[in-house]
């Protein structure tokens, strides 16, 4: 995960995190609707009209955000589960309102705005305390911002609202670094028996690990995460993301020749892969 906390498994800043869904979701919605996948500052998100809806005019080109004058705006639509939820919770004629203003805090979010977004989110959260999609975007911007207790207020009323198992490993890692492992673990329990896929099952188990680890159960967190440590011809994310955390904890276990041999996995299928070429060197 993303947290400071979560160094404790000397995990570097990159490691992807399961925070990265929402970017992933308009990512896909930009695909599906052959809009670019690169934001630019004075883009205007609007909404796909409903074939019984006139499209409402382009808006005019602002210098708004560093923007260009003249220069037309790009068109983004707002992924429709999110317009749908915003309708079910404030009703129809508010939906576009708030659909900017949630398309506004995601750009912030892409930039890394942190600061920004929870200045739009916070008040949105109020306003519409029922929609899951903001629940979630104001969860992982506090999560973002170390902001722990707050994100889990979100992160729950987001699990609760959706049903949804998508930031299960992001609300473990918030408990964890809480030192609350108890929920964490009930988290990853939850998030284990459902399966909802291998990417996030592989997070929660990172998480878990890294709570039996820093508790002091190097044992443990390796039993976690032994199954993971299999060969595999064409290995995704998610398997060298699990045989770095394996193999830094073999080396914290003093099992060097088994951290070793995880590194050199790791690098024979990419070789810029995380920081693996500096811990070999220190591992000679």
């Amino acid at each position: 995960m993303a947290r400071a906390g979560a160094r404790a498994l000397n995990r570097p800043e990159d490691l992807p995190s399961a925070s990265d869904a929402w970017r992933e979701a308009v990512a896909r919605s930009d695909r599906a609707s052959g809009t670019p996948g690169k934001w630019e500052p004075d883009e205007v998100w609007v909404l796909e009209p409903e074939d019984d809806e006139p499209e409402p005019p382009a808006p005019a080109a602002s210098t708004a955000h560093g923007g260009e004058a003249g220069r037309a705006p790009h068109r983004h639509n707002v992924p429709r589960p999110v317009v749908d939820e915003l309708a079910g919770a404030a009703g129809a004629r508010r939906r576009e309102r708030l659909a900017a203003r949630i398309a506004d805090a995601t750009f912030a979010y892409e930039r890394d705005r942190y600061q920004d977004a929870r200045k739009i989110l916070r008040p949105l959260a109020d306003e519409v305390p029922g929609a899951p999609a903001v629940r979630e975007l104001y969860g992982l911007v506090l999560y973002r911002m170390g902001q722990w207790a707050p994100a889990i207020r979100q992160l729950e009323a987001f699990r609760e609202l959706s049903a949804s198992y998508d930031q299960h490993p992001v609300l473990a890692d918030c408990y964890r670094a809480l030192r609350r492992y108890h929920e964490a673990e009930a988290v990853w329990e939850d998030l284990r028996q459902a399966s909802p896929s291998g990417e996030l099952v592989a997070e929660g188990r990172i998480v878990a690990a890294g709570c039996r680890a820093d508790q002091g159960d190097l044992a443990g967190a390796i039993a976690l995460l032994a199954r993971a440590d299999r060969r595999v011809s064409h290995p995704k994310e998610r398997h060298l993301r699990q045989w770095y955390v394996l193999a830094d904890l073999y080396e914290r276990a003093g099992e060097l020749p088994r951290a070793r041999e995880l590194f050199n996995r790791i690098l024979a299928h990419d070789r810029e892969a995380f920081d693996v070429r500096d811990r070999l060197r220190a591992l000679r």
